[in-house]
């Protein structure tokens, strides 16, 4: 399972649930795309762009499903406030 939304301050972000949903495919379509891993959020991240090619989480989501995983997704960043940080 995936978890693809934008985010302020990493841009796109497709977070697993666990190890588990890391497999080798899953991987090598996600750096394909662009992305690259981000071991202090345990997630793949890549700098958001809204040139003619970007690559959206609509586009992105749907790869993961292709690829047999279950994804939540969202198309709006939630602000970052003090208190997400409690």
């Amino acid at each position: 399972m995936f978890l693809v939304a934008p985010d302020p301050a990493y841009g796109l972000v497709a977070a697993p649930r666990s190890s588990h949903d890391l497999t080798p495919e899953t991987e090598q379509a996600l750096t394909a795309q662009g992305f690259t891993w981000n071991s202090a959020i345990e997630a793949y991240t890549r700098p958001a762009d809204s040139g003619p090619e970007a690559v959206t989480v609509e586009y992105i989501a749907g790869l993961l499903r292709a690829l047999g995983h279950y994804v939540f997704s969202c198309w709006t960043a939630k602000p970052r406030t003090a208190s997400d940080c409690d």
